[in-house]
């Protein structure tokens, strides 16, 4: 197996419900489209507060009735290290993408974080960063974790292909 060579890291607040289930979706969208060998999908919170849990059972239940492959999860803070090792930042809300900024502000971190809800074709343009927050479901019940898991997926796609557009222009891929 290859060793990957594009790291996507997704960011939520306390990395135990949206950026975890992204990492999901997104894992398994990049393996089904040929890329699982050379990029590889990681989740962070910008929190420590939820250190050390699992995945919420809310998400991992939504997950699971919608066919995804739940593996284990532990929550952890993002480090400024995690930021200068990834290729491509995929914050949950503007508060998220605001805090990864400010952690390394000299290390072109800016140029790699890109709000998840951009890559969906139906968000909002032109707009505010944050009308591109994916909802938290947190304090909701399982009907909002649904919704959560609709807005990562409706993006999914286009993650997957700007990846693939990346990988082409680094010659680390084969043109179509």
């Amino acid at each position: 197996m290859s060793r990957p060579t594009f790291r996507v890291m997704t960011v939520c607040t306390g990395n135990i419900c949206r950026s975890p289930m992204a990492e999901v979706v997104l894992a398994q969208r990049f393996a089904a489209a040929g890329l699982g060998d050379v990029v590889t999908v990681d989740s962070t919170g910008i929190s420590d507060e939820e250190h050390g849990r699992p995945i919420d059972p809310r998400a991992r239940r939504v997950l699971a009735a919608h066919g995804y492959d739940v593996p284990a999860h532990v929550a952890r803070r993002v480090r400024r290290e995690d930021l200068a090792a990834r290729d491509l930042l995929l914050p949950m809300t503007a508060s998220h993408a605001r805090a990864l900024r400010a952690l390394a502000p000299d290390d072109g971190v800016a140029d790699r974080v890109r709000m998840l809800r951009s890559f969906d074709p139906a968000a909002p343009t032109g707009g505010s960063e944050h009308l591109l927050d994916v909802d938290d479901p947190w304090y909701g019940d399982q009907a909002g974790f649904e919704v959560t898991l609709a807005e990562i997926e409706a993006a999914a796609d286009g993650v997957v292909e700007y990846v693939r557009t990346e990988l082409t222009a680094r010659g680390l891929l084969a043109a179509d």
